[in-house]
């Protein structure tokens, strides 16, 4: 299966711009024979924390009419984004849906980062789906240190790793680059990580949208300055 890591740069805020930029990313993934493409933490607004909290039109429901174009791309994508829950604080999100545009599994961000403790409800359950034949564990930026979190993917016989994350320049960079790949090497299991490329909130993505075999190798990488797919073949 091929899969595609998408990066890009989000308009704050605003969910029907970063719609259809997220529709050109896995339009351009499709053309180069994707069949699934990740996108990073909080794709449809942009690491707008103060914005999430003060206006619940930019928590999203698995339904939402606004995700339409994206879930018609016919290729699956996984999204993350602020979704409602049974309280009064959002949780942080993945939707996985296949590629006739059917929600297969929602993942909640377990481990909240800093200021996000504040603002969002964490998850309590591990992510999980099967697509062509392969198993796929999911975790979102902050989850993606905690070692138990993700073994548990190589214990329960996940063959990939997806990282919905925003990783900034500075120290971003080095944790980017030697966290990714070590989870594989420790798991077993081929990574794939998008990130943002470019502002987002009080962060600027350092991009480097990547996947990685089991050996901790690249298998595709992304630059650091545009907005784009970067595509690997995962037997």
């Amino acid at each position: 299966m091929k899969i595609a890591a998408a990066q890009l740069t989000c308009a704050p805020a605003d969910i029907p711009a970063n719609v259809r930029q997220l529709v050109a990313l896995a339009e351009q993934a499709r053309a180069q024979g994707a069949e699934l493409i990740v996108y990073p933490e909080f794709a449809l607004t942009g690491y707008e924390l103060e914005a999430l909290a003060a206006d619940p039109t930019l928590w999203v429901t698995p339904d939402d009419p606004r995700l339409a174009p994206l879930r018609a791309t016919g290729i699956a994508v996984v999204l993350n984004c602020a979704v409602p829950t049974d309280g009064p604080r959002p949780a942080i999100g993945t939707y996985v849906y296949g590629p006739d545009g059917a929600l297969i599994t929602t993942y909640l961000k377990q481990h909240l980062y800093e200021n996000e403790q504040g603002t969002f409800t964490a998850g309590d359950q591990d992510g999980r789906f099967e697509l062509g034949g392969l198993r796929f564990a999911l975790a979102t930026c902050f989850d993606n240190h905690f070692p138990d979190l993700t073994g548990r993917g190589g214990t329960d016989g996940c063959d990939i790793h997806l990282a919905s994350s925003l990783y900034g320049t500075g120290g971003g960079i080095h944790e980017r680059a030697t966290v990714y790949p070590g989870i594989a090497r420790q798991t077993g299991m081929h990574v794939v990580l998008a990130n943002h490329v470019g502002p987002s909130g009080p962060w600027t993505g350092c991009g480097g949208a990547a996947l990685w075999s089991p050996a901790g190798t690249p298998l595709a990488e992304a630059d650091d300055h545009t907005a784009t797919v970067a595509v690997a073949d995962i037997p």
